[in-house]
């Protein structure tokens, strides 16, 4: 596991623990805070989770440095040109560092840090703030598509929304509707002939919409998650007597289940977006060059742009394959079913790294076309088309795109665009 993503698991079972019904000393907790404030992250194999009776594996791993035993990566301050260096080193020696000593566990606390959903809601969490920026990426890519082809405003008039009353569809269509606001494109062609754009511009807040719900609805199960008990057997205290109850708060099931709607969900917004990008470099469409080239039959122009967002939806569709449902029953039979709930959220992870490409290169084609209208398009989308330039520089020639496109990606994904409407 990267060591950011190490440090938010330990931080997660510290906030489960705390609860109080884990049957575990204050002190233990505290270890892993202090352990988290001193930036030491224990060296934890990715693999190894099963997604119920806890990530026990990887949490098993991240234990071990609490006793001075394993590995860990330790966190040194900041370089003026690198930012953070990580090291590697034993346990021990990590806990030095930091003026910390190895413990000792006591009954019942080996298995309250292995035993319970951390690496699962880390995981989880970093995919869903990942979403919710690319969610507005989403609107507003599709509003400077809009704005490239010359297409109608009509399809996010909220009137139209308002006879369908789902919340996500008609904050997408807002969205969409303020970026393209003042838009002397839109003004230009009051009187043309095209009736209705396609799908993939006209049913953009349906299609982005359910996305905005998923989210709502992942981000209030996952907060109660991370801020509830998971471990097993629970110990509750009540006066003088202790009930010491097994039941099954470990199982990943819900965070499972919300993983594989949004792998799917990044593969709809990344398809419906490569269809943006193919109507922009269609001439029959956009009234532009074939590809955006200057110089047709001579230059590819952005093709191969297309070509990197048609490969990235291949891999988002193999990644949209339930996890779920690959239930192994293990342990003879007693754990005879698990949710695969790592698997899951690590996956939808990578779903969004993928998606926020798809969406960069939405952005690089719609800019480039908007950059050759004579008319400005909406406010929102002339700060944004401002964004892309920060990142990728106008079409000047065949080029290698590589680092641009990247470079605009990671912005994406880092908040860069919801920054410049802050």
């Amino acid at each position: 596991m990267d060591p950011e993503h190490v440090l938010l698991m330990m931080l997660f079972r510290a906030n489960s623990l705390a609860k109080g019904v884990s049957g575990i000393r204050p002190e233990i907790v505290e270890m892993l805070i202090e352990m988290i404030n001193s930036g030491i992250a224990p060296v934890v194999p990715r693999i190894g989770s099963l997604g119920a009776s806890g990530d026990l594996a990887p949490l098993s791993h991240m234990s071990l440095a609490l006793l001075g035993e394993g590995e860990c990566m330790v966190r040194y301050p900041e370089d003026s040109n690198s930012g953070a260096v990580w090291r590697r080193m034993a346990s021990l020696e990590a806990l030095s560092y930091a003026g910390l000593n190895p413990i000792k566990l006591q009954a019942k606390e080996g298995l309250s840090l292995i035993n319970g959903t951390s690496q699962m809601c880390a995981y989880l969490a970093i995919t869903l703030l990942n979403l919710e920026r690319l969610s507005m990426g989403a609107d507003a890519s599709a509003a400077c598509s809009v704005e490239a082809i010359k297409g109608s405003h009509a399809p996010f008039d909220s009137r139209i929304h308002q006879n369908r009353p789902h919340r996500g569809q008609s904050i997408s269509a807002a969205r969409i509707f303020q970026f393209v606001n003042d838009s002397e494109i839109n003004e230009s062609h009051s009187n043309c002939d095209r009736v209705q754009d396609a799908y993939c511009f006209r049913c953009a807040p349906q299609v982005h919409g359910p996305v905005i719900d998923l989210i709502s609805e992942t981000r209030r199960m996952l907060e109660i998650e991370i801020n509830s008990a998971t471990d097993n057997p629970l110990v509750f205290v009540d006066n003088d007597s202790v009930d010491i109850v097994s039941g099954g708060n470990f199982h990943g099931q819900n965070l499972a289940l919300a993983s594989d709607s949004i792998a799917i969900a990044c593969h709809e917004l990344a398809s419906i977006s490569e269809r943006r990008i193919n109507q922009i470099l269609d001439p029959n469409w956009s009234t532009q060059n074939a590809f955006l080239a200057k110089t047709e039959g001579l230059e590819s122009g952005y093709m191969i742009i297309q070509y990197v967002a048609a490969a990235c939806i291949a891999e988002l569709h193999l990644l949209a394959n339930s996890a779920t449902t690959s239930n192994v029953p293990v342990s003879m039979g007693k754990e005879d079913h698990v949710s695969m709930g790592a698997t899951g959220t690590y996956r939808s992870l990578k779903s969004t790294k993928l998606l926020s490409q798809v969406l960069a290169n939405e952005f690089i084609c719609s800019a480039e076309a908007i950059d050759r209208i004579a008319e400005k398009p909406g406010s929102g989308v002339i700060r944004i088309v401002d964004w892309v330039r920060d990142w990728v520089r106008p079409f000047d020639g065949d080029r290698a795109m590589t680092s641009e496109c990247e470079a605009l990606s990671n912005d994406l994904l880092g908040g860069g665009l919801q920054a410049i409407f802050e």
